[in-house]
């Protein structure tokens, strides 16, 4: 069991503001959709029979591998970007992060023709930090551990000015993500369930914000590793629980929750379904051979999560017919294959 938080007072960061109950709301999700549509790609939703017989159920998924900087994490930089008035933005935005949020942080700042300053972990995956540098962002390299990123990025703002804009606890960014669940209701009405990976929880909370002020009926389900489990342990305990280490070959799934996503979750997720990375790593090549798109490990969660015993055997969700699944991701590093094929 790891260490124990109790959430009290919430900090309120720089442009987040409570929406009600919440840090956002349908109506902050509808200013982002409408902020951020010239910008961003409408992600199609792809389906498959031969899924459809393996899983028993009618599934669509939601391609954001497809999205701009090949991860949902566009929409949130992107709403984030551009809240900001003119002398914020002029003095650029800044935030750390060893994944996906840090290229499209980059990418947003590019098109809005600001400085973005990324602090980046060591060891963080190639690809990323090529995506992030492609767009534009200035590496600022840290230390692995959580303290140092924040460090650093704490002494980036003071030296710049920049506004940090965090990776998921974020009224902004979460407002951002909920724009997915718009989208999907909208291509395909008939959903009675999703299926969504957890991490942070600044896309789980966006999309169940969404989802349940359409239809209140809709069933949220989280996905998540085994090996980075906290999310789950959070929502038995009923309150934020933190892990002294995480093991998964989901790098994108190792955050914890924060104050603003945690309510949200506590209240809105019906559930949270771990699988093994040996049964991610099964759905990764499915989406591969299946249908054809490259997804990283944690976009290929919520597949995984649909296919295990934990979800097919549990009575809960028999009448989960129609299910919508998130590829949050498609941004694998394939080095290792493409130096596989010269030898």
């Amino acid at each position: 069991m790891g260490q124990v938080f109790l959430i009290g007072d919430i900090n309120m960061e720089e442009g987040s503001q409570m929406r009600g109950k919440y840090v956002a709301d349908i109506s902050s999700i509808r200013e982002a959709q409408a902020r951020i549509n010239s910008f961003i790609h409408k992600t199609p939703v792809l389906s498959s029979e031969s899924l459809n017989a393996i899983s028993g159920r009618r599934l669509f998924f939601k391609c954001e591998c497809f999205q701009k900087g090949g991860a949902f994490k566009f929409r949130g930089a992107c709403n984030a970007v551009f809240s900001l008035d003119n002398d914020q933005a002029a003095k650029g935005v800044v935030t750390h992060s060893s994944g996906n949020h840090a290229a499209a942080l980059s990418l947003a700042a590019k098109l809005r023709g600001i400085p973005a300053y990324i602090v980046i972990p060591k060891g963080a995956p190639k690809c990323k930090v090529e995506n992030v540098m492609r767009y534009g962002g200035q590496v600022i390299w840290s230390e692995a551990t959580m303290q140092s990123r924040e460090s650093v990025a704490s002494k980036v703002v003071q030296e710049t000015g920049a506004v940090l804009v965090h990776p998921y606890n974020d009224g902004r960014i979460i407002s951002g993500q909920g724009t997915l669940s718009l989208e999907l209701l909208e291509q395909a009405p008939d959903i009675d369930t999703l299926i969504v990976p957890i991490s942070g929880g600044g896309l789980v909370s966006g999309v169940a914000l969404a989802a349940k002020s359409i239809n209140p009926a809709i069933r949220v389900l989280a996905a998540e590793p085994r090996g980075a489990n906290d999310a789950a342990q959070s929502k038995a305990a009923g309150r934020i629980i933190t892990l002294p280490e995480t093991n998964t070959i989901a790098d994108g799934l190792r955050a914890f929750l924060g104050d603003f996503t945690w309510p949200i979750v506590r209240d809105l997720v019906d559930d949270i379904i771990t699988v093994d990375d040996e049964e991610i790593i099964e759905a990764m090549k499915l989406c591969h051979g299946v249908l054809k798109v490259v997804v990283e490990p944690s976009g290929a969660i919520g597949l995984a999560a649909v296919l295990s015993d934990s979800f097919k055997k549990n009575p809960a969700w028999k009448n989960c017919n129609n299910i919508g699944i998130i590829l949050s991701g498609g941004n694998v590093d394939l080095g290792g294959l493409w130096d596989s094929f010269r030898k």
